[in-house]
């Protein structure tokens, strides 16, 4: 048997501890220094915007006056916006994880197809708002109206969708499907009544993302000649639009030359992240409601 000096044990052991504790405390670190990046940021544009934000601001148009521009156009195009970019997301997605999960055979194809959706998670926005002009603006001749631009952003999103709701389509024990075969139902009832109730709160999980990484977004956007001065208001699918990043990008540039923009567009901003955030608390209320049910 061969003996093992007690000290040796012993120093390694506090070796181990130590090297635990520095990679404690440096997590730690890293941690409180981007709490204290947001905070400095946060309160910078508070500072900055919180006091031009009033009816006037909300509910008004773009103007070349500091004092008279409104954002109620840009706040209706990011609504709109959603209004697209959420049902198209959300159906093609999850339909896309369940064919590839209960559907398609296991093999070289369905492999392909899966690294090829997670590769296209980490492909820059603004290759999306070339396809976009490309497919939907020019060959498709709509123009840079709301479709268009949801549809872009759909294609953006999409791959986070897929991958969430295949995640969560995954993590659902095999053992529910199965009883379900065996009590006689076939697939599609099983998918229905078994997996997508289970898997919903992992696919609204992914849904968040998406939603958020889709309203804060503007290079594609921009890419499809999506206008920052806009007078009238929209009020279609068909009709033409701005939205809350675009305009804070464009009264960002402006600032250069009139300090006031730079006002505007810090108001703009925590209209934008009371937007993201009453979007996001909507949908965890609904995945914590589901998650509870299943």
């Amino acid at each position: 048997m061969k003996y093992v000096d007690a000290n040796v044990v012993q120093k390694k052991m506090s070796s181990r501890v130590l090297i635990n504790q520095m990679a404690k405390g440096l997590f730690f670190l890293a941690t409180i220094f981007g709490l204290v990046v947001l905070a400095v940021l946060i309160a910078r544009v508070l500072a900055d915007g919180a006091s031009w934000i009033n009816l006037d601001f909300l509910t008004g148009r773009h103007s070349s006056d500091p004092e008279k521009a409104g954002i109620m156009g840009a706040l209706l195009g990011t609504l709109w916006l959603m209004l697209v970019v959420t049902p198209v997301t959300m159906f093609l997605g999850v339909g896309t994880a369940i064919y590839l999960e209960c559907y398609a055979k296991k093999g070289r194809l369905q492999s392909f197809i899966e690294t090829n959706i997670s590769n296209l998670a980490g492909v820059p926005s603004i290759v999306f708002g070339i396809l976009g002009l490309t497919v939907f603006v020019r060959t498709m001749d709509l123009g840079s109206v709301v479709l268009a631009g949801g549809l872009t952003m759909s294609l953006l999103v999409l791959p986070i969708v897929v991958v969430a709701s295949q995640e969560a389509i995954r993590a659902i024990p095999s053992h529910l499907s199965e009883a379900s075969f065996g009590l006689g139902a076939t697939k599609w009832q099983t998918i229905k009544n078994i997996i997508l109730p289970a898997a919903l709160p992992g696919i609204l999980t992914g849904a968040i993302l998406s939603l958020s990484r889709a309203i804060g977004e503007t290079a594609p956007l921009i890419v499809l000649g999506i206008p920052a001065l806009l007078i009238p208001f929209p009020g279609g699918l068909m009709d033409r639009f701005t939205i809350l990043p675009v305009q804070i990008y464009y009264w960002t540039i402006d600032s250069a030359l009139v300090a006031e923009y730079a006002n505007l567009a810090a108001a703009t901003i925590i209209i934008l992240l009371l937007v993201l955030f009453l979007l996001n608390s909507t949908a965890i209320i609904i995945r914590n409601k589901f998650q509870k049910r299943y």
